[in-house]
């Protein structure tokens, strides 16, 4: 725990997305709230069909969703939420021309019926 999902748009074509990962699990390391580094799985998805709003001109997306166990306060969500957001503002150029909206959702995920093991 905790599971990071990013979902970028394939025209952000200079998006690096390992160290993007890579940067975003030190963050949540950081934060201090995981038991072990070994505990965080991020993975990226690259969105080819999408479309943000209406108008014409070219628009992009990163968005994160971070799934945790229940049992956090908000405070501690909105840290983590901040954090993460944070990482995304400063890793790197964007396109030209190409307008970005950065987001980050926290999710609480029921603790009673997660299960996990970890093989070898």
């Amino acid at each position: 725990m905790p599971h990071l999902h990013l979902e970028y748009t394939a025209n952000l074509t200079q998006l690096d997305t390992d160290k993007t990962l890579l940067r975003l699990n030190h963050a949540l390391v950081a934060s201090g709230q995981f038991g072990a580094e070994f505990d965080i799985k991020s993975r990226a998805h690259k969105v080819e069909s999408f479309r943000v709003g209406t108008g014409l001109n070219e628009r992009g997306f990163v968005a994160v969703r971070l799934a945790l166990l229940s049992g956090r306060s908000a405070q501690v969500k909105k840290q983590l939420s901040e954090s993460l957001l944070a990482v995304l503002q400063d890793i790197g150029d964007w396109p030209e021309g190409v307008q970005v909206q950065l987001s980050v959702e926290v999710r609480d995920m029921d603790r009673d019926t997660y299960s996990k093991v970890a093989i070898g």
